[in-house]
């Protein structure tokens, strides 16, 4: 015989309403950046490693993907798709930040440091989207 019911002891879960709102900040933060690549195009095609070609054009794409990722953020069905995609655009884009790191000299207006902190904080950017977007709340 339980003295006590598993209702009571059962953690409470996360209300949908909650978690989805959970993703408005990260999405705003993607939103932004990626309107940034067309209004501010030109430190975003300063990082564009050499090696590729059209670097206007990638920071375009990048900025596109950036905004598509972060709406797609906000929708219940879209949200999951839209993690793994921000994931993909972000691992995508890791080379041109570990080049910043490995070229400070061409960032002269970037504290040196700075450079090298950005580097752990892609991997605070996936944890975070992959909390709030693609592990979604379990019902109770």
């Amino acid at each position: 015989m339980t003295l006590v019911s598993p209702a009571l002891t059962r953690r409470p879960a996360r209300s949908s309403f909650n978690f989805r709102l959970r993703r408005v900040p990260l999405a705003a933060l993607f939103v932004t950046t990626g309107t940034l690549h067309f209004l501010t195009p030109e430190p975003f095609v300063s990082i564009v490693p050499d090696a590729l070609p059209a670097p206007l054009a990638l920071v375009y794409a990048s900025g596109i993907a950036e905004i598509a990722g972060g709406l797609g953020l906000l929708g219940r069905r879209t949200a999951r798709p839209a993690g793994w995609f921000l994931i993909a655009t972000l691992l995508a884009i890791f080379p041109a930040n570990i080049g910043m790191a490995l070229n400070p000299e061409r960032h002269p207006d970037i504290p040196e440091a700075l450079l090298w902190v950005r580097l752990p904080l892609q991997a605070v950017l996936i944890l975070w989207i992959h909390r709030v977007a693609i592990r979604p709340p379990r019902p109770s």
